[in-house]
């Protein structure tokens, strides 16, 4: 019997293949300007939609624009604009202390090494590898959200339950010039057809190659 690594190598091309035809204009669907915008996104996107995200951060954005700003910015200001993404004490906190590092220890640049950034208050793998890969192009691992955690498993290319294992596994299978864009093609997947209820399989692209595992319940 084939091994189902050899097995998954020979249709994981096929599969993002398809995905990025099917989604031409995927990328990261939390919208930011500058590196230190996308560190503040992505630290409140933790357990929030990126949609209600894209809502509360212009007025944020437009009152605090440098890792400086944010570091001096009072924690009840921080909060108020933040409220509406959830566990907002929290993430003010993060976000002020994460900016006062850069801005003290980087000179307001967001560093460029996963090791510093996972440094950071508020910063995991998910997070600095986001960053990494679209503020410079650096592929260190692949972005693991609740999208990428389904519809991998679905297809088999994963047994695994932690986003960090389950990391490592796809890391192993699929190019790593695809790091970052199997997970943007993996959000807009996964809210088009592959979503956690109820998946659309009779209208997805990569059906032939998706053994379904763990599905139950499918839209008509």
């Amino acid at each position: 019997m084939q091994s189902a690594t050899r097995i998954k190598k020979g249709k994981i091309e096929k599969v993002i293949t398809i995905l990025k035809k099917t989604y031409p204009n995927a990328r990261c669907t939390l919208n930011y300007k500058t590196p230190i915008e996308l560190l503040v996104a992505t630290i409140l996107s933790a357990q929030c939609t990126d949609e209600r995200v894209n809502k509360l951060t212009p007025p944020l954005f437009s009152k605090y624009r440098k890792a400086e700003d944010f570091a001096e910015a009072p924690l009840s200001d921080l909060k108020r604009y933040i409220k509406s993404a959830g566990f907002y004490n929290t993430k003010a906190r993060y976000i002020k202390e994460a900016c006062r590092i850069i801005h003290q220890k980087y000179g307001g640049k967001l560093p460029n090494q996963m090791k510093q950034l996972l440094e950071l208050p508020g910063v995991g793998r998910k997070t600095a590898n986001i960053l990494l890969g679209n503020i410079y192009g650096i592929h260190e691992g692949i972005p693991i959200d609740t999208h990428a955690y389904r519809i991998s498993r679905r297809l088999g290319w994963t047994v695994k339950n932690s986003p960090e294992a389950i990391e490592f596994d796809l890391m192993k299978i699929i190019p790593k010039k695809y790091w970052l864009k199997i997970s943007d093609l993996f959000v807009h997947h996964g809210r088009a057809i592959c979503k956690a209820k109820k998946p659309a399989c009779s209208r997805c692209p990569i059906s032939a190659y998706c053994p379904k595992i763990g599905v139950k319940r499918v839209a008509k």
